[in-house]
């Protein structure tokens, strides 16, 4: 099983208080609202520091973001590289909020996915109105489209990904040694299989 609805979430953590709870999600994200006892991991820190997760992490690992697909993706890397025990929030924390569980919140910051939707609409709409002037402008919005079918088909988002890294979404940053620590420490609570 590598999904698991909100309600089986919460059950998950109530039963097993060792489950380590890891948020991919940006710092930004993370800080709006969050479950308690989360870890904030970043995906892209999850892709640069795989190894060592695989061997600091025991235990099952529940992975969130904010709908869920940044969680698999997360997921499948972990797993591909060892590390069995690993499930994700289907839904995400919008699955989670969306049933009453509850979050720590902070300063309220627009999900990565809102942001993307903001640019690419921007920039299409500033293509589609600079081509009455400059018609070959239009090739813009098209590349833009084009960018956003690729995205819905692997699943993937370049201009998340490089939002992701605007210091908007690294607001409070996120030490990855203390994160990975804290993945240790989860995993040494773990009694030995």
């Amino acid at each position: 099983m590598s999904r698991i609805d909100a309600a089986s979430a919460r059950s998950l953590i109530a039963t097993n208080p060792d489950v380590l709870v890891v948020d991919v999600r940006t710092p930004a994200e993370f800080e709006s609202a969050h479950i308690d006892s989360a870890i904030n991991l970043p995906l892209d820190q999850v892709d640069a520091h795989l190894r060592r997760i695989v061997t600091d992490a025991g235990g099952r690992m529940l992975l969130i973001c904010q709908s869920g697909n940044r969680a698999e993706r997360a997921r499948t890397a972990l797993s591909d590289a060892g590390l069995s025990d690993v499930v994700v929030l289907d839904g995400g924390m919008n699955a989670w909020i969306a049933t009453g569980a509850p979050v720590n919140r902070g300063r309220a910051r627009w999900p990565l996915e809102r942001q993307v939707r903001l640019i690419a609409g921007s920039i299409v709409l500033a293509a589609v109105v600079a081509s009455l002037w400059i018609p070959a402008v239009a090739a813009v919005a098209a590349f833009v489209g084009a960018g956003l079918m690729v995205a819905a088909f692997t699943d993937t988002c370049a201009m998340g990904l490089l939002l992701a890294k605007l210091p908007y979404n690294r607001v409070g940053g996120v030490d990855v040694e203390t994160a990975l620590a804290r993945l240790r420490q989860g995993s040494a609570s773990q009694p030995s299989p």
